[in-house]
């Protein structure tokens, strides 16, 4: 018999009768009581405890209904005697199958640091993506906490795309996501067609388990392998991208006029004598930001204008569930992925030139050192009075005699003032000690039949870091004013290095007579000290890449911890409504505080954020996936038609395995394997970043140049193998590094001492994460 509690008690009766004419308790009240009667429960053993009746069918049903909906959400989780059990009471986790190429993978929960790694034959039961229940089984061979699957509370993949393969009367699809490692079975009633090599749809009628793989059935012929554009379907299939609009949007957006009207202009401030332009790449079609300076007696005034989805996008609407599930635009070459209509992203939000748009103005005072004064937001109606772009603006500051500042005579005088308050920005960026690594950027030049004729380097001049300056400066501009009105937002939080990658890096930077500043919590100028350190010499590169390495990613939270790479303590993300979903909620939290000073009344609380942070954070992620799938390919695809080529490249990538290299004016990287390193047993140091030979001493490691021929290119796994020519230049060992001469007049201060070697001989070996290792 069970402690029976007074159902009065649940804190969250009220929400619950709000929602259900015959309601039951809450999730958070069964919890609570499960942890106060500290042993599993049958059903009955429930109701009875909860004051729900077993003869009132339809309460009893509904309670049955939301401990199944409990156990699919991984709350509870089911013993084998049929009761219900706390999942940690259990010793047990909860997390996220993520899959690895080569058939194992790992398990990344929420309330762990770090992911736990799951063995090839634990993976046969599920497929990447899969939410599962797990238990810690002990450590791999490696030294790496172990987990067996106990239960998969919730599936991930109902359909999959992949290539079909016929042979013998069987039939199976390889799955174009190289993180499911396992073919879907199609019975012979379920091709739907299909021929050899082509790409289709596939849904998944069984599930993978223990005893057998995934079972499916085609439901589409996408076309075939290599036709021109293929490479993007799969992609936006393989990794679940939504790409269609509900019809219930499109009637939605039917009711929306075409063009700003008066009713939508009432009540805002009228700022279209601002000479506010838009600058953006050549090739862009949204316009979603324009700017304005202006030199005052001390200081400036800087105006960013950014478009008012918000004003379109309400809460709740279909627009806005849409948005919600995009979470942000997907860039792919040639083809984007909206996360907004048309209607919305290339005209209405769009602040196209010489028409009337609404806005959302940050308008900021900034002292003559480049710090923020003061901030006032507002609802605007704006007209751009030029569409200009990168390159015109670079011109026009750069050469006096430039046509575009004929073209755009009366806006000259403004980009000035755009330039020189950047120039004060920059300065600024600079003392604060913000991180800026030197990075290539790259861009596909297609030919008539949509395939790569070159790839070339995306050169970033001063008007993009102009336009950067403008938006991170709104940016903490948005996240100080909603601090202060204690509204809970989701913040962009980029956390410092954790201790683990910290203690390699410094491990790394000893070996060549460097020190990171800061002790146990170096900041962001400790980092950029080090880079000032060594820029101009032969290990530049090389520590910027170790130092880029270690960083961890930034995501979207309602926690603020500050942006560490930036150097900033408040960071939103405000600019870019029309691609980014977390935009979209600041400008709701933005309106809220022009009403209502407080968190009071707005339509989301800390728990709602945290779930949009995750979420958010999530797609971003999925979209980083999927276009780097699709460039892969292509990349891959290019390639293929240079087998035997010989290219210069450095080597962008140590693993145990082998080495990745970054070919000289192509940009694309490749794996040297360490077999084709020579006769010898080459030994992986992962705090070097290096291999070594056993018996020659030869060394490979980050940074080095070498020559390499092109030996094979696999299109499936978007694998490309390279054979080692010769070794070309090597980087600088430790001990001959840096002279301290050199040192002390590039960090302009006295020599260091220079540190001991250490010895890393009989540390044990670390291979790279899954991640680092599949790219």
């Amino acid at each position: 018999m069970t402690k029976e509690i007074n159902p009065a008690a649940d804190p969250f009766a009220e929400r619950e009768a709000e929602k259900y004419e015959n309601p039951v308790p809450s999730r958070e009240f069964i919890l609570a009581f499960m942890e106060q009667v500290n042993q599993p429960l049958r059903l009955h053993q429930l109701a009875e405890g909860l004051g729900v009746d077993e003869y009132d069918e339809e309460r009893f049903e509904a309670l049955s209904r939301r401990l199944k909906a409990m156990l699919r959400d991984g709350q509870l989780i089911k013993n084998r005697r049929g009761a219900f059990g706390l999942i940690q009471k259990m010793d047990l986790i909860k997390g996220r199958v993520i899959g690895h190429p080569d058939g194992f993978g790992f398990l990344s929960c929420e309330d762990m640091d770090g992911d736990l790694f799951i063995s090839a034959q634990e993976m046969h039961k599920v497929l990447h993506g899969d939410e599962v229940i797990a238990s810690i089984v002990g450590e791999d061979r490696r030294g790496r906490k172990e987990a067996a699957i106990v239960e998969v509370s919730k599936r991930h993949s109902t359909q999959l795309v992949g290539r079909v393969h016929l042979e013998d009367g069987l039939a199976w699809v390889h799955p174009n996501n190289n993180r499911i490692t396992q073919d879907v079975f199609v019975p012979a009633d379920g091709l739907l067609d299909a021929k050899e090599g082509q790409i289709v749809k596939v849904d998944i009628i069984t599930q993978p388990s223990k005893r057998h793989g995934p079972i499916g059935r085609i439901v589409e012929v996408m076309g075939d392998y290599m036709a021109p554009g293929m490479e993007i379907d799969t992609a936006i299939h393989a990794f679940g991208i939504p790409n269609e609009w509900p019809e219930r949007l499109l009637e939605e957006l039917a009711t929306i006029p075409d063009e700003v009207t008066e009713a939508d202009i009432e009540g805002r401030k009228d700022v279209r004598h601002l000479p506010l332009v838009t600058i953006d790449g050549d090739d862009s079609r949204d316009f979603d930001d324009a700017v304005y300076a202006k030199r005052r007696k001390a200081g400036w005034r800087l105006v960013v204008a950014i478009a008012d989805v918000s004003h379109y996008v309400k809460p709740g609407s279909e627009l806005d569930k849409e948005a919600y599930k995009r979470g942000n635009s997907v860039y792919f070459p040639q083809r984007v992925i909206p996360m907004l209509p048309e209607k919305l992203s290339n005209e209405l939000c769009s602040l196209n030139p010489h028409v009337d748009r609404l806005c959302m103005v940050c308008d900021m005072y900034i002292s003559e050192e480049g710090q923020l004064e003061r901030t006032q937001f507002y609802q605007a109606v704006m007209n751009s009075k030029a569409r200009l772009t990168y390159n015109q603006v670079h011109d026009m500051l750069t050469n006096q005699q430039s046509e575009h500042r004929q073209t755009f005579a009366p806006m000259v005088e403004h980009i000035e003032a755009l330039n020189e308050l950047y120039q004060v920005l920059a300065k600024s960026r600079s003392e604060r000690g913000a991180l800026e690594f030197d990075t290539v950027e790259t861009k596909m030049v297609f030919d008539d039949d949509r395939k790569i004729e070159k790839i070339v380097p995306v050169v970033r001049n001063e008007a993009h870091k102009l336009i950067e300056e403008c938006m991170l400066m709104a940016n903490v501009a948005t996240a100080r004013y909603l601090k202060h009105h204690k509204i809970p937002i989701l913040y962009r939080v980029h956390e410092p290095p954790k201790e683990e990658k910290l203690k390699k890096l410094k491990g790394f930077l000893a070996d060549f007579g460097l020190g990171l500043g800061g002790g146990e919590e170096p900041t962001a100028h400790d980092f950029d000290q080090v880079m000032q350190q060594v820029k101009g010499l032969p290990i530049e590169h090389l520590v910027n890449t170790v130092m880029l390495r270690s960083m961890n990613q930034a995501v979207y939270q309602p926690e603020n911890k500050g942006h560490f790479g930036l150097s900033f303590e408040h960071y939103a993300h405000f600019t870019s409504p029309i691609r980014r979903y977390p935009d979209l909620l600041i400008h709701r939290a933005i309106r809220h505080a022009w009403l209502k000073q407080g968190a009071e009344g707005f339509s989301y609380d800390t728990p709602a954020m945290e779930t949009f942070g995750r979420h958010c954070s999530d797609t971003e992620r999925r979209a980083d996936e999927a276009t780097r799938d699709a460039v892969t390919f292509l990349k891959c695809e290019f390639l293929s038609h240079r087998l035997g080529e010989q290219y210069q490249a450095v080597i962008s990538s140590v693993t145990n395995f082998g080495m990745f290299v970054e070919l000289d004016d192509l940009y694309i990287e490749g794996l040297i394997h360490i077999t084709e390193l020579g006769e010898d047993y080459f030994h992986f140091d992962a705090v070097r970043h290096c291999l070594k030979g056993e018996r020659t001493g030869q060394v490979y490691r980050l940074g080095d140049r070498v020559e390499v021929q092109v030996a094979q290119v696999v299109l499936d796994t978007r694998k490309i193998d390279l054979r080692l020519v010769r070794h070309l230049t090597q980087s600088p060992e430790s001990g001959e590094a840096l002279n301290p001469e050199t040192l002390a007049e590039n960090s302009e201060q006295k020599p260091k001492k220079k540190r001991r070697s250490r010895n890393y001989a009989n540390k044990k070996r670390n291979r790279s994460r899954s991640k680092k290792a599949a790219e």
